[in-house]
């Protein structure tokens, strides 16, 4: 057994693609076994290559499902918590980032001015195992799947406060897609309901384009498989849009691109945050002022390069 551990969300699941195929390569002939949150099992069925989920939620005590292994591989952080999960599993190899609290003194040295692909890819290039940064694909769902196709899908949510565009320009936003054209849907957690159906009301838009809520995330990863477009904060959805090659508008605060943004060479998604110059001041409240920064004109003009892009390269979205 081949055991990888990345106890985490959508997001990071999405970003850990290229490292689960290496490791799928590299041990062709081996169970390859994934530990991570069980409510991403459909994300997993569409990553492909990984043979069983063992549900992990936290870096508590391991499942008895994962002893023994032949190799553990910590695609989850740095230490010393993961570390010390996998090696209580007691497995005949560690592969994992150098962590001398966790007494692991081999591997690389961690990086936090890494992209999150790139981390993971490193650390198998690292143990020699070649892994692909740009094999971030997931297998594409039945059509059938998917609640409606060929929408604008419009994700306004975040786990992070800091995180989410204020509510008022999505609004904006939403109303001048839809003038232009484009059947915009509001997606979101059930948490995320409320503040979904209020942009849905600003905008004027039927009461059918609020699925937060209303859809599981097989769903939402079909809905985003057979968008038109994409426009999100740095969540999971957008990453999703990237596994598909769904055009996408993803606006980043925080968190600068650089770390969790879409590949730069790929035009049909375009990256936004305003992080000019240093910030002097803020509050801790609302949206982080790289991410306030964005305009609605802004946004705007990135969907059009986008679907200008799309266009350029003789591919329909779809």
């Amino acid at each position: 057994m081949i055991l990888a551990l990345r106890a985490l969300g959508v997001g990071d699941l999405a970003t850990a693609v290229p490292a689960l195929r290496a490791l799928r390569a590299a041990h062709p002939d081996r169970e390859l076994v994934l530990a991570a949150p069980g409510w991403l099992a459909p994300l997993v069925d569409l990553v492909g290559g990984v043979d069983r989920l063992v549900p992990t939620d936290g870096l508590g005590r391991p499942d008895p499902a994962l002893r023994t292994p032949l190799v553990a591989v910590n695609l989850h952080g740095r230490g010393p918590e993961s570390h010390r999960l996998l090696t209580a599993t007691r497995p005949g190899r560690l592969l994992a980032y150098a962590s001398p609290e966790a007494g692991h003194h081999d591997g690389p040295k961690w990086r936090d001015d890494e992209h999150e692909v790139d981390r993971w890819c490193r650390l198998l290039g690292w143990y020699g195992i070649p892994a692909d940064r740009a094999d971030l694909d997931l297998r594409r769902p039945p059509p059938g799947g998917a609640p409606a196709a060929g929408v604008t899908v419009l994700h306004p949510g975040s786990k992070i406060p800091a995180k989410r565009w204020p509510p008022g320009r999505f609004a904006a936003l939403a109303r001048e897609l839809a003038a232009r054209g484009h059947r915009v849907v509001l997606t979101g957690s059930p948490d995320e309901r409320v503040t979904a159906q209020r942009i849905a009301d600003a905008a004027g838009l039927p009461a059918d384009a609020v699925l937060a809520g209303r859809t599981d995330l097989g769903r939402l990863a079909a809905l985003v498989a057979y968008a038109r477009l994409v426009v999100s904060g740095d969540t999971g959805v957008a990453h999703l849009a990237t596994g598909y090659r769904t055009p996408s508008v993803v606006l980043f605060g925080p968190v600068p691109p650089a770390l969790w943004g879409p590949p730069p060479d790929r035009p049909r998604h375009r990256a936004l945050w305003a992080a000019a110059g240093d910030w002097p001041w803020w509050d801790g409240v609302g949206s982080h002022p790289t991410l306030a920064g964005i305009g609605v004109d802004d946004v705007v003009t990135a969907v059009d390069e986008v679907e200008r892009a799309v266009r350029g390269s003789g591919a329909v979205a779809a």
